[in-house]
This record gives structure tokens, sequence and C-alpha cells, in this order.
């Protein structure tokens, strides 16, 4: 059983560019990492602060060990300080969710 780690992120809307550039640097950095990423989502109509991360792990173990790897990812930090220096993110929340089988 795979699970779905759907981070929701509150962002600053004066701050869209900067998020999306900070969503973008995780496309590589995440995969290199061992997360199975589906996407970052930008708002585009109605809510203007809410953005989604979507990340894929075989299980609660492989998302333990892939966020020990992401800690120690150069590019990982340096992502993590671009978003404390800027203060895009307002807010984040971790949902982990199972897929519905037939």
């Amino acid at each position: 059983m795979s699970l779905l780690c759907c981070i929701r992120y509150r962002i600053d809307p004066f701050k869209q560019e900067a998020f999306e550039t900070y969503a973008r640097e995780w496309l590589r950095v995440i995969p290199a990492c061992g997360g199975r990423l589906l996407g970052y989502f930008m708002p585009h109509e109605g809510t203007n602060d809410i953005a989604l991360g979507l990340i894929e792990f075989d299980s609660l173990a492989d998302y333990e060990a892939y966020r020990a790897r992401l800690r120690s990812d150069e590019g990982g930090r340096a992502n993590f300080e671009f978003a404390e220096a800027e203060r895009l993110i307002l807010g984040e929340a971790r949902s982990f969710l199972r897929r519905v089988e037939a």
C-alpha cells in the first residue's frame, strides 16, 4: 500500500512568484531524495493563498528516511533557507492519504 503525502501550504498571496521558485526547486530535490513527486500546484482561480505538494511513498518508514535525506541534502537545505528568508509560507499542514483500491 502506498501513501500520498499531501502538503497544504498557506502562502503569502503577494509572494506567489517566490513560492513557485521554491516549488520548482523541489521538482529536482524530492526525486533525488527518494520521493515520487506527483507535483506542486499553485493557486489559479478562487483562493489565492493555498498551494499543494503531492509526494508518494511506499510506507511511513520510507517517508521518514526521505525526510532524513532531505535535511542532509544541500539543495534541500538551501530551499528551506530560501523559504524562511523570503517568509513566503505562512502555514503548512501534512496529511497522509491512502489510495482507494477496487
